[in-house]
């Protein structure tokens, strides 16, 4: 819409943002909120109590994440990250529109709520809702392909075709980031000390960070880490903010591999690789190879040194016929999301789906032929699946 229309980008784990047209996003912070107590409350009630943003020090215990796997639990704290973010970017441009991401399993009470707080609460001049697995396609320059996106909540996958997603064909694992953490906390740290909790999780943060790693053979890999001396592997030690140093087990080093064998963890659901083959088998016959041409890859669990090689190897596999397959990533494909939608924001043809502030005001418009009455919400005509 303009070149000074804010991006937000917000997500279970974190929150990105940023003036379209740059290559990455100008704020990245935590989804993270914190109830600080006060002098008229002092006790574990949230009523009247500071809100903060991220991780407060001296109450460690008091902070939450306000989005969980993708649906909004905390509205008040949405909105004081919203708030926290559009102060930051106006100090540049006072009266700027905002395109803000959305999860594809939206609900049409989460859009009534995220208009209400950017147009009356926040003064939005103008907004775009915009689909997140339409972003990454964007980002990646296809317009025909199959994204596959695992962040902090969930992963997802979702294939379109010229642009559109292909309906009834989307799947989302309640699976992703968070997961790992919670498995690497528990095997790292046998007894949770609510005391040292918070260098607890930026242990494991680091550790998923600086030393995990997808295998492309776990039995392999395995016997190649079980089999190496004590303290051979200088890389295989880690030091505990108290001075402590701990040998990693190669489970530990290895933990990404529950993306692909959540059976070896105990896990009863299906691997990514199957999740996306079987999106691709929900498909027309004629764009299954289109598709298994342009998978693309994306979200912070893709970074993990050895996941794309081993994707593209077990999609590969039950397709002998198709040697076209390919799995595309880039080093920001953390960023994906938020680098689609920078681009939308500057294309001429999104231009009727902005709202502005005047036209919330004036209440909801009415309902043409291609968004019947009973998917039309707020203005805009939303295709629920």
């Amino acid at each position: 819409m303009t070149e000074k229309t804010v991006v937000i980008d917000h997500g279970s784990g974190y929150m990105k943002s940023g003036f379209c047209g740059w290559n990455e996003p100008q704020l990245v912070v935590p989804s993270i909120v914190n109830y600080r107590p006060c002098r008229e409350n002092p006790g574990p009630s949230s009523a009247r109590r500071h809100l903060g943003l991220g991780i407060d020090i001296l109450h460690p215990d008091t902070f939450s994440y306000p989005i969980q796997r993708g649906r909004v639990l905390n509205w008040e704290g949405v909105e004081h990250i919203w708030s926290f973010v559009l102060k930051k970017h106006r100090v540049e441009h006072e009266d700027t529109p905002v395109l803000v991401t959305e999860a594809p399993l939206r609900d049409p009470m989460y859009r009534k709520k995220t208009l209400e707080i950017m147009f009356e609460l926040l003064d939005v001049p103008a907004l775009l809702l915009a689909d997140q697995m339409e972003m990454s396609l964007y980002a990646s320059g296809f317009l025909t392909g199959l994204v596959i996106d695992s962040g902090c909540g969930l992963t997802r996958v979702q294939p379109f075709h010229l642009g559109r997603p292909i309906r009834h064909t989307g799947k989302t694992l309640e699976f992703a980031g968070q997961d790992l953490s919670d498995y690497l906390f528990k095997s790292l740290f046998k007894e949770d000390s609510k005391v040292n909790k918070l260098f607890q999780l930026q242990t494991v943060d680091t550790i998923k960070m600086r030393k995990c790693y997808v295998p492309q053979n776990l039995v392999e890999a395995l016997d190649y880490r079980q089999n190496l001396p004590s303290g051979y592997d200088d890389n295989n030690s880690y030091l505990l903010p108290d001075g402590t140093s701990v040998e990693l087990t190669p489970m530990q080093r290895l933990a990404p591999e529950m993306f692909f064998s959540p059976q070896v963890f105990d896990q009863e659901r299906p691997s990514v690789s199957q999740v996306v083959l079987d999106s691709i088998k929900a498909c027309d016959a004629e764009l299954q190879p289109q598709l298994l041409s342009n998978v693309i890859a994306c979200g912070g669990n893709t970074l993990y040194p050895g996941f794309t090689r081993r994707l593209f190897t077990e999609l590969a596999t039950p397709y002998p016929s198709c040697p076209n397959a390919a799995v595309y990533s880039n080093s920001k494909r953390n960023f994906s999301v938020w680098l689609g939608a920078s681009v939308v924001a500057h294309l001429s043809t999104y231009k009727s789906e902005w709202m502005t502030r005047k036209e919330f005001l004036e209440g909801p418009r009415e309902p043409c032929a291609l968004f019947p009455l009973e998917t039309f919400i707020w203005g805009r005509g939303v295709a629920i699946e």
